[in-house]
Parts: structure tokens; sequence; C-alpha cells
């Protein structure tokens, strides 16, 4: 007969005198005999981080090593112990088994604490976590432990301290295992819903304490840096029809077994009300169902998520994101169009940012958002060719205005609007422009009167508003006369309703003027729109995405050296050495970078790179002074300016006439130069 286990005692002697010796051998006591099962607490206080590294190490291997081959017979920790049938005492075996799994649930608690501790090593966290996962492996029976695993996981997310270690090494080790996946969808649809109730009860009972909702709030922006981490770092499930391998951590994969005891396995079906509805005996899930179940807990875990509060660089981030690699895995996608829709409507950068996945939703889901355009059209900024998603926006922009069915005011506002920011944006921005409106001439004929468009009726209108205004006073007929004056655009550029901008009454000055432009490529490319673009067959159209990601650096490689492939690097030197002398502001040395530029990555050998044309030199000045304007009355010597009509500084005579002569010590005298 087997001898009756010890009376375990809960009180540990103090644990500050024993050394790593002693450890060591409390722990070979406690795996040799039940006899030192009093051992069992005492080493458990050791699992702390305010203990030495070397301590807690040895305290830990020796506990894992005695609950490992207890785990199956333990009982679940809600089991309150059975009584015997002769007599009401519960059974010692049982008493001492629950207490055994008390102290389990210990141990567990402790390691998580050690896990999340900013005191412990990085080691030490790993091994910590290792262990852990151990435990989730084997602590249900052969099967995944999810209740381990959940509090492994609530603690990593409420905790105010940065875990990036623990989450980067979560992340590489664990998540290829398609059950850790799942599990961790759940459990992230849960923490984000908590938050979110609490984020609303919190906006609810604001109080004048501005510093407690201040630590509330980065307590808050801290969980959801977590959860977007451990979120976006899941890899996504493969296609079930390539009959892929899934590999699984918890060995027996999800079975649902009749007549269980509800242990740890009943917590899972807690955990997961779907697997709650499985009545087949050891039905383990096929690799169809571990998709369409994956899809479904990651849909619910994404809607969850971006329901929450989200700090801007976090919502920057999932928006950069989100058509790549959220929409093509939800169940659902249309259960973006809320988030998208509001995120769209933000303006700015945000805007930008969830153009890809809201177009997405509209050309494959079919989703209808009445003011797309209108919205697109209000985008339409200089600051945007600047913004770092600039590539993306502007093909994305030529997709958009590519549909036959678009209305010609639109495609005339949005033809227009570009027109006008060609005159401010940079050389390579004014190139992406050329090459929209050559694609949105060919594409929609009837706004290709907005190439050559005269004025004819507003001679007549003028004309009959200059006689109804004959007595009227000498400020009110000069306003006659100028607005007789032709060239007059009826374009509105502060309209933000392309309906209203009147851009079919205009016409595309604005292009005309780029012949003139300073960028030898921008005066080159804009020759393009001469063509008949109406006749389809002898035209093509541009690709936008040749021009969608140009700046000056690459304007002026393009512009002055041949890129020979073998010595790419070099020539990025040489390219980036002329860059330096610009952003100086070195302009005086045009000719000297031009020579250093083309020499400097010559090695022994061929040279690297090569002028690609002959570049224009053009004399360079050194003023004495800072120039307070372009050009002087001096610098056209022989040139006459007649002064406008009620413009003139002169005195008027005394029958009315200008006075002609002018203050000629007032004249400018021109600029003083030294010779180069």
């Amino acid at each position: 007969m087997a001898a009756p286990p010890p009376n375990p005692i809960n009180k540990p002697r103090n644990p500050k005198k024993h050394s790593l010796k002693d450890l060591k051998t409390l722990g070979h006591q406690l795996l040799s005999s039940r006899t030192h099962i009093n051992n069992l607490p005492l080493l458990l206080t050791y699992i702390s981080p305010n203990f030495p590294p070397q301590h807690v190490l040895e305290s830990l291997l020796s506990l894992h090593s005695f609950f490992s081959p207890l785990l199956p017979d333990l009982p679940s920790s809600s089991r309150s112990p059975t009584h015997n049938k002769d007599n009401d005492e519960p059974d010692a075996d049982v008493i001492y088994k629950t207490w055994l799994r008390s102290k389990f649930d210990e141990f567990v608690k402790s390691l998580v604490d050690v896990a999340v501790s900013p005191k412990a090593e990085d080691a030490l966290k790993e091994v910590v976590l290792d262990t852990l996962m151990e435990f989730v492996k084997t602590g249900n029976g052969g099967r995944f432990n999810s209740a381990i695993y959940h509090r492994f996981l609530v603690n990593i997310v409420q905790t105010t301290e940065s875990l990036d270690f623990v989450l980067e090494l979560l992340a590489s080790k664990y998540f290829k295992y398609i059950d850790i996946r799942y599990f961790t969808y759940i459990n992230i649809e849960k923490f984000a819903k908590n938050l979110e109730v609490k984020d609303i009860y919190d906006g609810k009972t604001e109080s004048g304490d501005k510093v407690g909702e201040s630590d509330s709030r980065k307590s808050l922006e801290l969980s959801i840096y977590k959860i977007h981490y451990i979120i976006s770092n899941i890899p996504p499930l493969e296609d079930p029809k390539q009959n892929s391998d899934y590999e699984l951590w918890g060995g027996s994969g999800f079975s649902v077994q009749k007549g269980e005891s509800k242990g740890p396995s009943q917590h899972l079906k807690t955990e997961d009300k779907d697997l709650k509805s499985e009545k087949h005996d050891n039905d383990v899930l096929s690799a169809g169902n571990y998709a369409k179940k994956m899809k479904l807990k990651f849909t619910k875990a994404w809607i969850s998520f971006l329901r929450l509060p989200l700090p801007i660089d976090a919502y920057k981030e999932v928006l950069s994101n989100l058509h790549q690699a959220v929409i093509p895995h939800l169940s659902n996608p249309i259960m973006l169009c809320d988030f998208l829709t509001r995120s769209y409507d933000i303006g700015g950068v945000v805007s930008v940012m969830a153009l890809s996945s809201l177009f997405i939703l509209m050309t494959k889901h079919g989703l209808e958002y009445p003011n797309f355009y209108e919205k697109l059209y209000v985008l339409l900024l200089p600051s945007i060719f600047m913004a770092k998603h600039r590539a993306k926006f502007f093909q994305l922009l030529d997709s958009c205005l590519k549909s036959p069915l678009l209305p010609a005011y639109l495609a005339a506002a949005f033809a227009k609007k570009l027109s006008r920011l060609a005159l401010v944006v940079p050389p390579s921005g004014a190139l992406v422009i050329i090459a929209l409106i050559h694609n949105l001439l060919r594409r929609h004929p009837s706004i290709n009167c907005l190439v050559h468009q005269e004025d004819s009726n507003d001679t007549t209108d003028n004309n009959s508003e200059a006689e109804r205004g004959d007595n009227e006073n000498e400020f009110g007929a000069s306003t006659n006369i100028a607005a007789r004056k032709a060239g007059i655009d009826h374009f509105d550029n502060e309209e933000s309703n392309p309906l209203k901008s009147h851009a079919l009454g205009s016409s595309l000055w604005e292009i005309d003027s780029l012949r003139h432009h300073y960028c030898p490529p921008v005066s080159r490319f804009v020759q393009s729109l001469e063509n008949d673009l109406t006749v389809r067959a002898k035209t093509t159209e541009v690709s936008v995405e040749d021009f969608s990601s140009g700046s000056y650096a690459t304007i002026f490689g393009e512009e002055v050296f041949y890129f020979i492939p073998e010595c790419k690097q070099q020539i990025l030197i040489a390219v980036k050495f002329v860059q330096w002398f610009l952003l100086e502001g070195l302009f005086s040395f045009v000719p000297l970078y031009l020579i250093i530029g083309a020499h400097i990555c010559v090695w022994p050998g061929e040279p690297t790179l090569q002028i690609r044309r002959r570049v224009k030199q053009v004399p360079v000045a050194f003023y004495k002074a800072i120039p307070t304007s372009l050009f002087s009355e001096s610098d056209f010597s022989g040139w006459t300016f007649k002064e406008e009509e009620g413009e003139s500084k002169g005195n008027k005579s005394e029958n009315g006439v200008l006075n002609s002569s002018g203050d000629k010590d007032g004249c400018c005298t021109k600029r003083q130069r030294v010779e180069c």
C-alpha cells in the first residue's frame, strides 16, 4: 500500500538564507521523494524578478521538471475536492493534487510576472517564455491550454512597460503554429472589446484630474500599440486548396470529446463559442475547417481592433498596410467601409492613405460611395506632391479617372485643377501632372475643348454691361474696361465642388506656360500634349508609375549621367555629392559641381559615368550685396515701359494731362558684379 501523501506546509523558510548550491539541493530533494514536498513553496518564492537570475533559473528548472509529469493528473483550478464514499472526509490524494494544482497556478503566475518585468534580463525572459509555452502545449492533457496563454497575453497587454523583446520573441518563434495564431486572434478580439468599453467609460466619467487622465490615456495607447504589434505580425493563413501542412503547437489539434470532465478543455470551450457547438468524437479540424475558422477569427479580431481610438502613427501604419495585409484575408471586406469612409473624410495624409483600401472596396467588392470624387478633388493640394505616399496616390488617381462613364465636368475639373497645380509644384510634380492630363485628354474627348478655347461670349456680355453703366463714376468705368479685357479664366480654384468650379469654360493655359519651364525634362515632355489625342489609334497612354516617384535627384541623374549598371553604387555617390551642393545652397559653383559629379567616380579602368548631353553653361554672377529684386530698370537699357492709366506715380497737371517727367534720382543703378 502506498504511503499517504505528506502534509504540505505553505509557509516557506526565509529564502534569503539559501545560496545557489542550497537551491540545487532543494530541487534534487523535491524530485527524489514526496517527503520533501515542502521544498516546493520555498522554490516558488525564488521565481521573482527581485532575485538574481541564477537563483530564478535554478528554481525554474527544478519546478519545471517537477510539474511536467504531473500535469495530466492534476485537476482543474475550479474543481473542489471530492469526498470519500465511506465518510464525509475528502480523499487525501485529491486534496494533495488540488494543492499541487494551486501551486502550479502560482508557478505560472510567477513566470508571467518575470516575463513582463523590466527588471528581468532578456536571456531569463526567453527561458521563461519557453517554459510558459511548454505548459501551454502540455497543460491540457496534450492539447492546447488556452487558459495559460490567455493569462500570458493579458499581462503583456495590460502592463505599463514596453515589452518589445518578449513580443518579438513570441512572434518569431511561435506565430508559425496555426493553433497559436487561432487563439491569439480570439484573445485580441476580447482585449479590443474590453479596451473599447474602458475608453467609453473613461470618456463619460471625466474628472478634473488631468494628470490621472493623461496617465490613463498613455496606458491605453501603449496597450493599443502592443495589440497592433501582435496582430500585424501574425502571418496570414495559406490557401487551403494548396493542401498546406499546418504545424500545430498543441499536438492533437482542436479535439472535443464526449464525456470529458470540465477541466482546462472546458475553458477552451468558453474561450471560443464556435468550438462549443462541436459534437464529434475526436474531431480534429481539417485544413478547410482551419481556414474557415481562422478567417472568421481574423475578421473579428481586426474589426474589433479598428474600433479602438488608434494613435495617429498607428493609424497611419494600419492604413498603409490594410489593402495588402488585411482586406484579402477578411471574410467580408465590406465590414471595413465605415472605418475607411471615416478615414477618407478626415482629409490630409490620412485620406491619401485610406484611398488604396477604399478603391479596392469600390472596384472589387461593390462599395458605393457617392461623394468619392468630390473628396478626391479636395485632396489635390501642393503638399501632396511632397508626401511620402505620393507615388501610390498618383497611380490610384490615374486609375480612378480611367472610367469612360466619368462626366465631362468632372474630368475637366480634375484636368484644370492639376494644370493649376503645375505652376507651383516641383519639376517632378509637373511631370506627373503632364502625364495625368495626357491620359485625361485621351480618355475623355469631350474635354479636348480645354486645349484651345476662345472666350466669345464675354465681349457681348461686357459691352451690354458697359452700355448700362454709361452714367457710372470714373471708378466704375475703369472696372468695366478691365472686365472687357480678354483672357479671363472662369475656373474657380478655391471651389471644393467640381460641379461649381466652371472648369469647362476655361482652358489649359497653365500647360502652355510649361513649354518655357526652367527644367528641360518638363519643357520637353509637355510637347507630347501638342499631338491630337482624340485619335486613339495613333496615341498611347502614359504610364504614371514612371513619373510618380520622381524627385530632384532622379531628374538630375537622368538628365546628366548615363547610369551604368555595373557602377550603380559609385554613381549614387556622385549624385548624392551633387545633391549636397544643392542643399547647402552652393548655387554659385554650378560648373564646379558638374565637373566633380562627372569625374568623382572615375576609378582605374573604364569610366563609371559619362555626360549624357551637353549641359548649357550659364554665367553665374557674384554680387556684393544680396539682390532685392529680379530685374531693375537699368537692366533693360533702351526699353521704355508705358504706365497703365491710373497707375502712374507722376502728378496730374491742371488740365488733367499726366506729367511724364519722372524723378531721375529715384532710378535704380545697375548692380556691380565681380568678374568670375
